[in-house]
């Protein structure tokens, strides 16, 4: 088992300074795992809304809630929204006998339900997959290729790890994305899915996509946004700055998980991985996922113009701005991008992250840095 410390310590603080705590993420990410560190599933403050017993237990939710003391865990919520209304009224008790932990997968339902419902009760937490701090570099290779969920990146081998990728995919597009009103068939929705594949890593533009399976582009943007709301999708937005260049004013697209992005692309083995043409583009989505998580980046977004200029990641902290490139290259150099985005963005400094074993200055402000060494956080990457 691979312990995720830094998860259990959010939730466990969380917990002790609150009254309720949401943790909420895509399927099979580890959610439950967590949960029963903390609260025994055998425990009569378990209850699991996907198992009949716990669904049949709560057909009188207030009669059962109400006498339980600690800490009690309800499992996807999403199944019953209509709990958070009876969720309110035992938070607001004097004095507060139980507190709990609601985990489930993100809609945008289930977030309008816990913000109207429950709004200054409860906190949210967002987990994804493993990561790298969690994994260890030495395993960035198979975080990268197979993806971060535990059961793909812990298969015995690569053949095990796809299967459970492509019967993943097929359950959340005949089950999950049904729930969240995307009403197409099967093949449609795969086919969709396959083509958000193909711009991982590019400006969002939906009118192809849209012709292609004869539907309206508001149509196309509302099924992004619901599989951004799931966390299967990142709209990374773009940084605006008051210049005269005419800057992007569409988000970048990415698949959250490297692991489904390459079985979309029907990519079974790191070398047909390293052989395709969006291997640059999967690989900078993946770094990105794992920075954004190790230098808790709450708000991250990407900087281009029309002229040419790009920076995959830029940030905010402390009130500095930072920026991020990422190059899949052995000898990562100066470019016209990064000198644009120090001046126009006035930047604090670029890492340039790069697969190589060797940190080096390329600039006064500007460092190449090994993706092994990101988990320094921001003293190795701008200190």
């Amino acid at each position: 088992m691979i312990a995720r410390k830094k998860y259990l310590t959010l939730i466990k603080e969380a917990i002790e300074r609150g009254r309720a705590v949401a943790v909420l993420g895509p399927r099979q990410s580890g959610k439950t795992t967590l949960a029963r560190e903390l609260t025994d599933v055998n425990s009569i403050n378990y209850f699991d809304l996907e198992d009949q017993r716990s669904l049949i237990a709560l057909t009188n939710p207030q009669n059962v809630l109400e006498p339980l003391k600690g800490l009690v865990v309800i499992d996807e919520v999403q199944e019953r929204p209509e709990l958070f209304p009876v969720l309110r009224v035992l938070l607001d008790r004097q004095p507060l006998p139980a507190k709990f932990l609601i985990l489930g997968s993100a809609s945008q339902n289930l977030l309008r339900q816990s913000s109207e419902s429950l709004a200054g009760r409860l906190e949210l937490i967002e987990i994804g997959g493993f990561n790298i701090s969690e994994v260890g570099t030495q395993k960035s290779l198979s975080l990268w290729t197979r993806g971060s969920f535990p059961l793909s990146f812990l298969a015995k081998t690569d053949s095990d790890s796809f299967k459970w990728r492509a019967s993943f995919i097929k359950t959340f597009l005949e089950r999950d994305l049904r729930k969240q009103g995307i009403d197409l068939p099967s093949i449609t929705l795969h086919r969709f899915w396959a083509m958000l594949a193909n711009c991982h890593g590019r400006i969002w533009n939906a009118a192809p996509i849209a012709a292609s399976l004869g539907l309206s582009e508001p149509t196309i943007r509302k099924y992004l946004d619901i599989l951004t709301g799931v966390f299967m999708a990142r709209q990374l937005p773009p940084w605006h700055v008051n210049i005269k260049k005419r800057q992007v004013k569409s988000p970048k697209i990415y698949l959250r998980d490297t692991g489904i992005l390459h079985s979309l692309l029907e990519l079974k083995t790191e070398e047909e991985i390293l052989r395709h043409p969006l291997c640059g583009f999967s690989w900078e989505g993946f770094v990105i996922e794992q920075l954004i998580f190790i230098l808790e980046i709450d708000r991250p977004y990407f900087w281009a113009t029309h002229q040419g200029a790009e920076i995959d990641l830029v940030f905010n902290k402390g009130g500095r701005m930072y920026g991020i490139e990422i190059k899949r290259c052995d000898a990562p150099k100066m470019t016209p991008s990064i000198k644009n985005a120090l001046t126009d963005l006035k930047l604090e400094g670029v890492a340039v992250i790069y697969p190589g074993k060797r940190r080096y200055m390329i600039d006064k402000k500007v460092k190449a840095v090994p993706f092994n060494d990101v988990l320094g956080g921001m003293k190795e990457l701008f200190g």
